[in-house]
């Protein structure tokens, strides 16, 4: 019988092949390639996003507005087309894509600035209430329908998107050109930049920024949802259906209340407050065993998250000068974005190591703690009554 072989205990052995030396630094210049590709994509989009943010300063919001949904028909239309020929093109599905993209992302910034430029500031906190309501609706309505049509031939929900930013690029027509204060500093770094000084300066928005960006980064329930629809509660595809569900259920829910019924007083305590039931819905979440109690706790989630974003929302939308709005808004956008992204990432990572239910336990458990010590750190954010500021309701 053979002697079995030794493993060598040369440190460089296994270069001493030439196919591995190869092997070796393909999978080296790969992993290297793609982190920089990684890195660089990171700050390219935060790049490209403060300077979406400031052309909603720099040119009207209503206009970019207009532009953006323009190209967002071209492009429903472009994909419309393609899938209806015989041999539709991947490339030019993703060139389409990455047009509507770059409308997207112009679009974002001079949305979310306009709505101040439209109403009193008295009503601004309604409009924020209302967008919020509209968001979640579509935001759970649209991947519904636009599955079911789907099954009918890839070509029919196109089609109906391509009717809809017809819908939705008359209407922004039809909206009478507002006041607007535009910056007039030349285009640098600076002035780009601009809207992530004032966050930091304006102790009041880091503060809801912030808090709301922690308190997103620690949740991660969501991500975990088929895990504990599949494993914990032992539901089918309807209950995971019904998880999902519940969120927005509770968002929709909190947005009309608050449209009807505004925070007219603490308004730092009520967003303080809402993080700090976000993170114990987190943990009744994670323990529960029965599928009723998960879907109201992750309805009472939603609610307090609304109650989170529209006191968030509305401070930037009213604490930060108009000819600024954009950038800040820009640089929100970035935050909360990534937060969600990096969220579902650390609960999936968690997950892997210790188990789903300790991460999503401990998620909550972490969020409470940042309310605790953001309550404390950012004491003029709680202290805040009225979402208006001060020298604005007194005038």
């Amino acid at each position: 019988m053979p002697a079995s072989p030794s493993v060598s205990v040369e440190r460089f052995a296994a270069f001493g092949h030439r196919s591995y030396r190869y092997y070796f630094a393909s999978r080296f210049f790969e992993t290297f390639a793609m982190e920089v590709v990684v890195v660089a994509v990171g700050w390219q989009v935060y790049d490209l996003t403060l300077v979406t943010g400031s052309a909603a300063d720099r040119f009207g919001r209503r206009a970019i507005m207009s532009a953006c949904e323009g190209v967002s028909l071209v492009c429903a239309g472009l994909l419309t087309i393609i899938t209806a020929l015989d041999d539709a093109s991947v490339p030019a599905i993703f060139a389409v894509l990455v047009a509507l993209g770059i409308a997207r992302a112009f679009f974002g910034p001079a949305a979310q600035s306009l709505a101040p430029n439209l109403v009193p500031e008295e009503d601004v906190p309604n409009a924020v209430a209302w967008n919020s309501s509209a968001w979640q609706v579509a935001s759970i309505v649209g991947p519904v329908v636009g599955g079911l049509l789907y099954g009918f031939g890839a070509r029919v929900p196109y089609a109906l998107a391509l009717v809809l930013f017809v819908a939705a690029s008359l209407s922004i027509l039809m909206v009478a050109s507002p006041p607007q204060r535009f910056t007039k500093e030349p285009q640098s770094w600076r002035t780009l930049s601009a809207g992530f000084r004032h966050i930091w300066e304006e102790k009041i928005v880091l503060g809801a920024v912030s808090l709301d960006m922690v308190a997103v980064l620690l949740g991660g329930a969501v991500a975990l949802m088929p895990v504990f629809a599949r494993d914990i509660l032992h539901l089918g595809p309807w209950g995971l259906g019904m998880l999902r569900a519940g969120p927005g259920i509770g968002a929709v829910a909190m947005a009309a209340l608050l449209a009807a019924r505004p925070i007219r007083n603490g308004a730092g305590k009520a967003m303080l407050l809402g993080v700090a039931i976000f993170g114990l819905g987190t943990i009744v979440f994670g323990l529960s065993r029965t599928p009723w109690l998960s879907v109201v706790a992750l309805i009472a989630m939603g609610a307090a998250d609304m109650i989170s974003v529209y006191v968030r929302q509305t401070l930037i939308q009213l604490w930060t000068p108009d000819q600024l709005r954009g950038r800040v808004s820009a640089v929100n956008m970035v935050f909360i974005g990534a937060s969600n992204e990096l969220g579902e990432f650390r609960a999936g990572g968690m997950a892997a190591l210790i188990g789903t239910v300790p991460t999503v336990v401990l998620g909550g458990v972490g969020t409470l703690i940042v309310t605790a010590l953001w309550g404390r750190l950012f004491p003029a954010m709680r202290k805040v009554e009225n979402l208006i500021p001060p020298e604005r309701a007194e005038a």
